[in-house]
């Protein structure tokens, strides 16, 4: 059985090697001074949902929101096995916390249509609070197996599916229609094929076109990527953005570590108990 699948894809700024040069006074992250990746977990979300189509047969839309640069981590989805892409897009949606995110996603997948799976990597580099994919599914009234590492089994009921957990793992078996986080513990994500980077490259969105002929063109070739704003997806302006928001930040401070100066213990009795008398002080054991 062909499966309908959606893959959700974020640009995240390569927060892994951030040094105080990209950090703001407030202490927030300047996201222009960070070069912008696909989110490391949503490869492996994607990964999986090609192994199943290769296995199964189906179709996969990578979808993403952010703004209108993030087409490139919809480019490198296609070039890697998704099918089409979908780029949401808007400038109401800025400064979207995960609950005004899992919001509009959910609108956007109702206007998707029906499907049997969504993927999403288990949380985001940037903010660290793997809310958004379990908000989705709860918003869109679907069961949810988060952590997963693999898919033991599928029809068209039913999915079995192994999900880590501390010093081992679990199967879970689900019904579908079903949302996967998936963790980086699970196969690892193929490169882009060549073939499909060479095409997909050229690819853009209706907004970012400079002519009717152009437009003509990529959309007789399958180039042209769907940008769906605030409109398109039909919901209320008061879901989206800062009015959406439920998070607000009172106040962020830069944390110093400072290192006090090295005590010397010698290998006596005496000097064992006074290092384990500071341990005891420190409330370090």
């Amino acid at each position: 059985m062909p499966y309908r699948m959606v893959c959700l894809i974020k640009q995240v700024p390569d927060t892994r090697n951030i040094t105080l040069n990209v950090l703001r006074e407030d202490g927030t992250v300047n996201r222009q001074a960070l070069p912008a990746i696909v989110n490391p977990d949503d490869l492996f979300a994607l990964e999986m949902a090609i192994e199943i189509k290769d296995k199964y047969g189906g179709e996969i839309t990578a979808m993403s929101m952010g703004p209108p640069m993030a087409i490139e981590v919809l480019k490198d989805a296609l070039s890697r096995g998704a099918d089409q892409a979908i780029l949401l897009t808007d400038k109401k949606f800025a400064g979207a916390d995960t609950l005004a995110t899992s919001s509009l996603l959910e609108w956007a997948i109702r206007k998707y249509g029906e499907f049997d799976l969504i993927f999403c990597g288990r949380q985001a580099i940037d903010g660290d609070t793997a809310q958004v994919g379990p908000q989705v599914a709860e918003k869109l009234d679907i069961p949810q197996v988060t952590f997963a590492e693999a898919i033991e089994y599928l029809n068209e009921d039913d999915i079995v599916i192994r999900r880590t957990i501390d010093n081992g793992y679990e199967r879970i078996r689900g019904r579908l229609p079903l949302l996967i986080t998936v963790t980086n513990t699970a196969e690892n994500p193929r490169p882009p094929s060549i073939k499909r980077l060479m095409f997909w490259k050229k690819a853009k969105t209706k907004n970012s076109v400079k002519s009717d002929q152009e437009q003509e063109m990529l959309s007789e070739r399958g180039l042209l990527i769907p940008v769906w704003g605030l409109e398109e997806i039909g919901c209320s302006a008061e879901i989206c953005g800062f009015a959406g928001s439920e998070t607000w930040i009172k106040n962020v401070e830069n944390v110093k570590l400072i290192s006090r100066k090295p005590k010397l213990f010698d290998t006596s009795d005496q000097g064992i108990k006074n290092l384990i008398n500071e341990l005891v002080e420190d409330h370090i054991i």
